[in-house]
C-alpha cells in the first residue's frame, strides 16, 4: 500500500512470508489457531474482498466476500467486521466521513451503508450475529480553527450510516465506535475523541469500543470499563500493547491486561463486552506473532476467572485493607501455570513453549517459500 494511503498508521518491518492472497492468508490463519485454545472468531476488514477485479469500496457487496463466508461455514469460525476508511486515494488528506467535500464524506457514507449490509450477510451465513467496528483516521496535525464542523459532520454521517430506512436487522449487526487520542498526522486534532463517539454510542444506542493503545499513556483502561458500563449496554476492547504510543506491539500478559480482565470478572461484566485484538508487528512471523498475542490475552481472561474475587470483597467490605493486599500479592505466585497448560491439552494444543516448533516448521516450509 502506497505510504501516503495509510490514513495514521503503519506497520514496521518486511518478515519473509506476507500472504499475497486470501487462500494464503486464511492458511496462516488456520496454522495459528491451530495453537491457541478456545473458541475463536475472525474480525475482517472491509478491504480483504475478493471480488476477483477492482471494486470501489462504496459498491462492495456480500458476494465479494463470499470466499470468507465459505471459509467460515467449513472451518466454524464466525466473522465480525471493520469498515476500512484508511489506505485509499480519498483519504489522504486525512479526512473521510467528516471531509469538508460533500461528495467525498458522500462516498464513505455509501462505504459505511454497504458495509453494514456485508456483515448482515455474513450474520445469515454463521448464524450469529457480526460485530462491526467503526474508526475513521480524521483529525489535523497541527492546530484547527474550527472543531465544531468536522465532528458536525461526523455525527451527520454516521447518521445517514446507521439510518434505519437502509433496513439492517441490528439483532444480526452489532455496531460498535471506536476513538483515538491522537495519530500520525492527527497529533493535534482527532474529530472522534472519546467524547464524541462515548456521546454518540449513548446516544445511538450502539457499542463503545475502547481500544488500549487509544488513550494517553498514563490512562488505564480498565479503570474506564466499570464507569462505561453503568451507562453503555456494551462495550467491545480492542487488546493491545501500547508502548510510549498507539504501536500496537504484539500482546504479552502484563499487568496492563491482567487487570483489564479482572475488572470485567469482579464486576462479573462478561456478557456486556467483546474481546478483540487489535496488534501489528511486521518485524517478526507474523503466524507466531498472532498466536503469542491471542495466547497472553487467552491467559488473562484464566487469571482473571481464577482470581479469589469473592475472598477479596469480603476483606474490603470489612475494612481489612493490609489483607486485601495481602490475597492479591499472593494471588499472583498460585500456580496458574499448570491450569493454564491443562486447559492447553483439553483443547488439543501444545502447551508451554512446545508449540514454536510447528510455526518453525511452517515457517521453513511455507512462509519462507513464498
Amino acid at each position: 500500500i502506497n505510504a501516503e494511503y495509510m490514513g495514521g498508521f503503519m506497520a514496521v518491518g518486511n518478515f519473509p512470508g506476507l500472504p499475497r492472497d486470501g487462500t494464503e492468508l486464511r492458511a496462516d490463519i488456520e496454522k495459528a489457531f491451530s495453537q491457541i485454545p478456545g473458541k475463536l472468531r475472525l474480525n475482517l476488514h472491509a478491504n480483504y474482498s475478493e471480488a476477483g477485479f477492482p471494486v470501489e469500496r462504496s459498491e462492495l457487496q456480500p458476494d465479494h466476500f463470499s470466499k470468507w463466508m465459505q471459509w467460515s461455514k467449513q472451518s466454524g469460525v464466525h466473522l465480525d467486521f471493520n469498515a476500512t476508511y484508511f489506505a485509499h486515494s480519498l483519504a489522504t488528506d486525512g479526512y473521510t466521513l467528516a471531509h469538508p467535500d460533500p461528495a467525498i464524506r458522500q462516498y464513505w457514507v455509501q462505504h459505511g451503508i454497504a458495509v453494514r449490509k456485508i456483515a448482515q450477510a455474513m450474520a445469515d451465513n454463521q448464524g450469529t450475529p457480526c460485530g462491526v467496528n467503526w474508526w475513521v483516521p480524521d483529525g489535523e496535525k497541527d492546530h484547527v480553527a474550527d472543531r465544531h464542523t468536522p465532528r458536525r459532520y461526523l455525527m451527520e454521517s454516521y447518521d445517514k450510516i446507521f439510518d434505519k430506512k437502509h433496513g439492517v436487522d441490528t439483532s444480526k449487526c452489532i455496531d460498535y465506535v471506536e476513538s483515538k487520542l491522537f495519530g500520525i498526522g492527527s497529533e493535534e486534532f482527532t474529530v472522534g475523541s472519546g467524547e464524541f463517539y462515548s456521546n454518540y454510542a449513548l446516544s445511538r444506542g450502539l457499542g463503545l469500543t475502547l481500544d488500549m493503545g487509544h488513550f494517553h499513556p498514563t490512562e488505564c483502561l480498565y479503570d474506564k470499563v466499570s464507569s462505561h458500563l453503568l451507562f453503555h449496554k456494551r462495550i467491545a476492547l480492542h487488546v493491545s500493547r501500547p508502548i510510549r504510543w498507539d504501536s500496537d506491539h504484539v500482546v504479552i500478559f502484563n499487568d496492563d491486561i491482567r487487570n483489564l480482565f479482572l475488572e470485567i470478572a469482579r464486576g462479573n461484566l462478561w456478557d456486556r463486552v467483546a474481546v478483540g485484538l487489535d496488534f501489528f508487528d511486521a518485524s517478526i512471523n507474523r503466524v507466531a506473532a498472532t498466536i503469542i498475542g491471542s495466547r497472553a490475552c487467552r491467559k488473562a481472561i484464566l487469571s482473571a476467572f481464577l482470581d479469589p474475587t469473592q475472598k477479596l470483597k469480603e476483606l474490603e467490605n470489612q475494612g481489612a485493607r493490609a489483607q486485601r493486599l495481602a490475597l492479591m500479592e499472593e494471588a499472583r505466585t498460585l500456580p496458574f501455570s499448570a491450569v493454564w497448560e491443562k486447559l492447553c491439552l483439553q483443547a488439543n494444543r501444545k502447551p508451554g513453549f512446545e508449540w514454536v516448533a510447528d510455526i518453525d516448521e511452517y515457517e521453513k516450509n511455507v512462509l519462507r517459500k513464498r
